[in-house]
């Protein structure tokens, strides 16, 4: 690429010669003449010899100039058909999109695949993200948790409701979960960091005596969930999570109510340039919260 001159001398350059014009050069390359006049003048100096011999009004190329000119037009072509044949294949959108691991592997999958079946021509990757690791993904837009007492940071998606869930069989038989206050007879599961779960459901119910400090533990909600399903006891978790294995039986909902949650998410706008893509994505999770 040492032997290659600026481009724009070269389209001066052929351009002038083709109309034996300065003047009409710039008229078809959308320059003025001094500018078409001066890249001419500084292709000459690039190449060590004159490219046209100047009359008071006529421009004629030199044997030089003829020479190159086939070779340079035919170049020429090729960039134009080349970048003609870019310009045709319609470009395909992307958006990265953070989201909590538990919230991706539950209630986001539905929502992207309508998303896909409107906007197919738009690519998605979803970076599942864990707790504080949430930041640490470059991502269009990202899905946080947001606690009713902390400052929003983004556009709410809405207010999660808390519902306890259980294996099947917990239904059935002599020593089925009937009640509330029977959950303490079959055991709590519990989430780190969301141990105002279990005793926002206490507080409900008015069950003093529930055995909040006993259980198994986990710091995942979909293990929690998964716990829940071997038989491990009962889980509390944000319907945006049960719900999904609730539907596919996997998991039972003993009571029909909901309790606040005093948890919701926002989407913000994440690291990278607004996109158009990403735009539509956001508009669309916010409809269908």
């Amino acid at each position: 690429m040492q032997h290659l001159p600026p481009l724009n001398y070269i389209r001066s350059f052929e351009a002038a010669a083709r109309h034996q014009s300065f003047t009409r050069a710039a008229q078809e390359l959308g320059l003025t003449q001094a500018a078409v006049s001066a890249h001419v003048r500084a292709l000459e100096t690039w190449v060590g010899r004159p490219l046209f011999r100047r009359g008071p009004r006529s421009l004629t190329p030199t044997e030089v100039a003829e020479a190159w000119l086939p070779a340079l037009r035919q170049a020429l072509a090729q960039i134009e058909a080349a970048t003609g044949q870019i310009l045709a294949v319609p470009h395909r959108q992307e958006v990265t999109l953070a989201c909590p691991a538990s919230l991706a592997a539950n209630w986001l999958p539905r929502r992207l695949a309508a998303f896909r079946a409107r906007h197919p021509d738009i690519g998605i990757t979803v970076h599942a993200t864990i707790w504080a690791e949430s930041g640490d993904q470059i991502a269009d837009l990202r899905i946080v948790p947001r606690h009713a007492g902390q400052p929003p940071l983004g556009l709410p998606l809405g207010e999660d409701r808390l519902v306890v869930v259980c294996a099947p069989g917990f239904l059935h038989g002599p020593d089925a979960l009937r009640t509330p206050a029977d959950v303490a007879r079959k055991g709590l599961i519990h989430v780190l960091g969301r141990e105002e779960h279990w005793q926002a459901f206490a507080r409900h119910h008015g069950l003093a005596g529930l055995p909040l400090a006993e259980g198994p533990r986990t710091d995942s909600s979909n293990v929690a969930l998964e716990m829940a399903a071997a038989g491990m006891g009962c889980a509390i978790a944000q319907e945006s999570l049960a719900a999904l294995p609730i539907e596919r039986g996997t998991l039972a909902a003993p009571f029909a109510d909901r309790i606040a949650s005093g948890w919701g998410y926002e989407v913000q706008t994440g690291d990278l340039a607004p996109s158009r893509a990403s735009e539509r994505l956001l508009q669309f999770l916010l409809a269908a919260r």
